[in-house]
């Protein structure tokens, strides 16, 4: 059963804080997910990996990159308003009974401000060192999601699947929001559209202009039709890349790099398309920089687009 969530109108703005970039002081990144609320940012977000493999080991070598849902509690033990979000969860490396306890004490914790943010991974050398089946890892996601339901809305949940049983037990804390801390499902593809339109509450891509945004989203309003869901059932929250540059300069191909008229066009014809949030990172290590980037944005585009 999809239960119908109640979103919020006009655009919200989230961050990503730099846990994922070898900062060698957590408090520079808890810092930043401060300063996101004080300036007005909606929300805080988190990447998830769990071993330096790829472009992460490239990236980092064996500088840290924190966890996930460790570095997303303590921001809400020093947050008051800001949601706190998942950007994406990599679910196959995850056992799920687990999973919706720990998601379930931080929405109880946060009083309600979490959104989790799911996928199902692309990096199959970590996926393998973690003992997971990447061939396998859309079928384990998507009964993940539906044991995370299970145990979250039901008095005495019961669950039978290709990968966990479970019966007679209790679950308890259950999560603060109701019916559930709303599932964004990420990815580009058909298969993560159509597990969002059948699984999910909302859609979490990485941003593309808005041109290429409206095609992605037509065709996610067709899957959600095929699979009796109206497209206003689902929240899209687009995650993107931000940087505010003089008038002046060149635009990038990155939508949300340019300068305040540019990026204020994109945000407007994200918003026609029936975008709900725009979530930022800035990739780097420098966190000088980054809240620069994020005072520039709220100061010369956030209050220009309310």
């Amino acid at each position: 059963m999809i239960y119908r969530i109640h979103w919020e109108k006009g655009m919200k703005f989230g961050f990503i804080v730099p846990h994922n970039y070898g900062l060698a002081d957590p408090q520079d990144i808890v810092d930043v997910a401060i300063r996101a609320e004080s300036l007005g940012f909606n929300s805080v977000w988190v990447n998830h990996h769990v071993l330096h493999a790829g472009y992460v080991l490239e990236r980092l070598g064996s500088k840290p990159y924190y966890d996930a849902l460790t570095v997303l509690t303590y921001v809400a033990a020093v947050t008051k308003k800001v949601r706190l979000g998942t950007s994406v969860l990599v679910l196959p490396y995850l056992n799920p009974i687990v999973l919706a306890k720990s998601l379930a004490t931080l929405d109880v914790m946060s009083d309600g401000r979490l959104e989790v943010g799911i996928g199902v991974g692309a990096m199959k050398h970590e996926s393998d060192s973690l003992g997971s089946d990447f061939e396998n890892r859309g079928l384990y996601a998507d009964e993940s999601i539906r044991i995370m339901r299970n145990l979250w809305t039901e008095e005495d949940p019961e669950f039978k699947g290709s990968f966990f049983n479970y019966s007679s037990v209790k679950f308890s804390p259950k999560p603060v929001q109701e019916p559930w801390p709303p599932i964004l499902i990420g990815g580009q593809g058909n298969r993560a559209m159509r597990r969002a339109a059948r699984l999910g509450d909302g859609w979490h891509p990485n941003g593309n202009s808005p041109d290429e945004m409206a095609s992605r989203i037509e065709k996610l309003e067709r899957i959600s039709e095929s699979e009796g869901r109206p497209l206003a059932d689902l929240k899209i929250s687009v995650r993107t890349e931000l940087d505010v540059l003089p008038s002046d300069s060149e635009r990038p191909e990155n939508p949300t790099v340019g300068s305040k008229d540019q990026i204020l066009s994109t945000i407007d014809a994200y918003g026609k398309l029936g975008v709900q949030e725009m979530v930022f990172s800035v990739s780097t290590d420098d966190t000088d920089r980054i809240k620069t980037v994020m005072e520039n944005f709220a100061d010369k585009v956030m209050t220009h687009s309310k």
